[in-house]
């Protein structure tokens, strides 16, 4: 058993962390996280829905009914930060020295195709004036200016955007302005996320970000509000320190740092959930922070979002009627089945092969549990090769199935029908979630009661030199959600526009 030292219990204090939660991540690190178990791929007509031109009509005009009456929020993950966006182009300052050779003697050496695109659109960029004021008149030597411009555009002397949250980038250029993220997100929540004449965001960020986060709302406000009819409630929060991870070396001890304290890792987005069930709102739109559109996308993007708040909601209402029926009412064997198919055929729930021999109170608790959680419809788009979690059906350790988002990280891939499954996929998930977090009494879940710990991951690294192993929490849209019904539906591949190289910049999608 771990023996932990006086400053040990001081630093676990320190961060709200419990031996006990230390000694369960070392178990888990020694016993290992297994991978899941692939039942098939979700596919449409098992398990994604796809809707009719009708019927998407009728859901978008079925959730239009609501927004006076209930409470909505929209939930942004943005704690990211732009050095992964810029890799290339960090990769370039340190390999490019313009006194000795020139750019196309540089892309011949390197076969850099990302330096080649970025400098071949250079002026598309939505930074490329601002970069151009900061070298003008500095060089004329054009090896230089390409440099130059990379330099400024990263490094703390120029716009240091290398170390921006990606949220307070700029992204799309209006001419007159430029717009980040950010700001393309309060401009969205005015269009599907409002309560009647207000609209409720909350941004999970990086706690030294919250004054940039504050001054670019101060700066934008005017315009966004002028051109809204909005009023803004915008909250945020930090990835608590005591969802972070201990890290322990290759003997599954903890890893100490050469002070003698022990490692401790950001727990990965999984985290979220505790800042997810802080949240009280009865429908929650989640989505990327760099996931946004220009303009001639939005209506696209709206309806989209609309189809799946008014899946939430029509589902959502009937499974309270069944719910509180359970609670009040004498239930047939008739009504159980009807009961049953609803759970089956709308929420995705499987049952196991015995349940018809249960007595009807047997059945009622089954029922009652498996109607009483949090439902979360998840939109889906085509696999075009972009990354993300994909839909899948899911078989547990007890033997029950259910539909999951599940990472390449999780699957076995040396097994060969679970690979066979995966190149079967023919979805991916874009993170485009709505969620409904409320019984039908309209209290809210302890969204942690829904969560399968053993969903995780164990990555290697290394610090200092030394190797060490680290642990991710269950992702929030992966098993932080394990235990929610689940519901998948087909959106249209325009209303995902991620931002993960600053070339996706150039793509049609973030050209005004």
């Amino acid at each position: 058993m771990m023996q932990l030292t006086v400053n040990d219990k001081v630093q676990l204090e320190k961060k709200g962390i419990s031996a006990e939660k230390v000694r369960n991540q070392i178990e888990t690190f020694s016993e290992g996280i297994p991978f899941v178990n692939l039942e098939k791929a979700a596919i449409v007509g098992e398990g994604i829905y796809k809707f009719s031109d009708n019927d998407e009509k009728m859901l978008i005009k079925y959730y239009n009914s609501f927004p006076e009456n209930i409470s909505i929020l929209k939930f942004v993950p943005a704690s990211g930060a732009a050095s992964r966006m810029f890799k290339a182009l960090f990769n370039f300052l340190d390999s490019y020295n313009y006194k000795q050779e020139t750019f196309h003697e540089y892309l011949a050496r390197t076969n850099d195709k990302s330096m080649e695109a970025f400098v071949n659109k250079i002026e598309a960029f939505p930074f490329y004036n601002k970069v151009k004021e900061l070298i003008a008149s500095k060089t004329s030597d054009e090896n230089e200016v390409i440099f130059l411009f990379v330099e400024k555009l990263l490094s703390e002397e120029g716009l240091n955007y290398g170390f921006f949250p990606k949220g307070l980038l700029p992204f799309h250029d209006y001419i007159e302005y430029t717009a980040t993220p950010f700001e393309e997100h309060l401009l969205e929540s005015a269009v599907y996320a409002k309560s009647g004449a207000k609209a409720n965001l909350h941004f999970t960020i990086s706690e030294q970000h919250k004054e940039m986060f504050l001054k670019e709302y101060a700066a934008i406000k005017d315009r966004v509000i002028k051109k809204t009819g909005m009023e803004y409630n915008i909250s945020y929060s930090f990835q608590k320190s005591a969802t972070d991870t201990i890290a322990v070396d290759m003997d599954n001890k903890p890893f100490r740092n050469s002070d003698g304290s022990i490692l401790f890792r950001p727990g990965g987005h999984g985290a979220l959930i505790e800042n997810l069930n802080e949240q009280d709102a009865d429908v929650i739109f989640i989505k990327n922070i760099d996931n946004v559109v220009v303009p001639k996308q939005m209506e696209i993007l709206a309806n989209s979002k609309k189809i799946l708040a008014g899946v939430l909601l029509q589902v959502q209402q009937k499974a309270f009627k069944f719910i509180e029926f359970l609670e009040n009412s004498s239930a047939s064997e008739e009504e159980l089945q009807k009961i049953k198919i609803f759970l089956e055929d709308r929420l995705n729930v499987r049952f196991i092969e015995n349940f018809n021999s249960y007595t009807i109170q047997e059945k009622v608790s089954v029922l009652k549990d498996k109607l009483n959680r949090p439902i979360r419809v998840c939109g889906m788009v085509k696999n075009e090769g972009e990354p993300g979690g994909g839909p899948f059906w899911v078989k547990d350790s007890s033997g029950r199935t259910s539909l999951q988002i599940i990472e390449s990280a999780q699957i076995d891939m040396s097994i060969e029908n679970q690979a066979a499954i995966v190149k079967n996929a023919t979805h991916f998930n874009p993170v485009d979630l709505v969620c409904g977090v409320k019984n039908y009494k309209g209290e809210k879940y302890n969204l942690l009661n829904f969560v399968d710990i053993k969903q995780g991951f164990i990555t290697g690294k290394t610090k200092e030199g030394r190797e060490l192993k680290a642990l991710e929490l269950p992702g929030l849209w992966n098993g932080a959600m394990a235990f929610w019904n689940t519901i998948f539906v087909e959106v249209p591949l325009e209303t995902f526009n991620p931002v993960k190289t600053v070339n996706d910049l150039l793509k049609p999608s973030h050209q005004v």
